[in-house]
């Protein structure tokens, strides 16, 4: 069922969706700041959010990371939305450093401590060329903040990726970055967020219900 107006309420709806399958999701690798497209599978997967954001929301606009897998899933929102994606620098992916494009075995076999550190505690992990968590946080927070005042009374969709979205709701509730392994996001997870200045309530948290009508996960 569609949403009601929010015309009158003082907070934003923000519909948080993490991108679709890639192809470096199927095999693990560090992802960030490469521009790995979706794969068949997060074709799919995209499509499917698209028609389920469409038929429960209204939404007055979709932002997306400028990386091709947000772009692409982001788009596929768009046209069962009548929206065009509109690119927002602040929730593309972490800085994998010198990381990026390696699986998390060949990352380690040279950075051993490093990337047992980001398994363990990812709070202290210091990826080498890379970015560290809190400042993705710091990131992501300030981009849900500015889109959150943009839209006052109304409903949009933020499309990003797994760490800044984890980042995103390890603010939201207010939780360490500590906490980072013990929330999940699977390719085109939904989460639902009401915002109103710095001040947030989670609604939803992962949702996939949609992908399984029609996708064999």
């Amino acid at each position: 069922m569609p949403d009601e107006t929010l015309s009158s309420v003082k907070f934003a709806r923000i519909v948080l969706v993490r991108h679709g399958r890639t192809a470096w999701n199927r095999v693990e690798r560090f992802r960030g700041r490469a521009d790995v497209p979706l794969d068949d599978t997060g074709l799919v997967q995209a499509e499917a959010t698209g028609r389920r954001v469409a038929a429960e929301w209204r939404p007055a606009a979709i932002y997306c990371g400028p990386l091709d897998r947000t772009v692409q899933t982001a788009d596929a929102i768009g046209r069962h939305c009548g929206l065009a994606a509109q690119p927002y620098p602040g929730l593309i992916d972490i800085d994998y450093g010198q990381w990026q494009g390696l699986t998390p075995d060949e990352a380690r076999s040279r950075w051993p401590d490093e990337v047992d550190a980001w398994y363990r505690s990812p709070h202290t992990a210091v990826i080498p060329g890379g970015e560290a968590l809190a400042d993705v946080r710091r990131r992501g927070l300030t981009a849900v903040q500015a889109l959150a005042a943009r839209h006052t009374g109304e409903t949009i969709v933020l499309v990003g990726h797994t760490v800044i979205n984890r980042a995103i709701l390890l603010g939201v509730l207010r939780l360490g970055d500590d906490r980072f392994w013990h929330l999940r996001q699977e390719p085109c997870a939904v989460n639902v967020l009401e915002a109103a200045g710095d001040d947030y309530v989670l609604v939803s948290l992962n949702e996939t219900f949609h992908l399984h009508e029609s996708i064999d996960l």
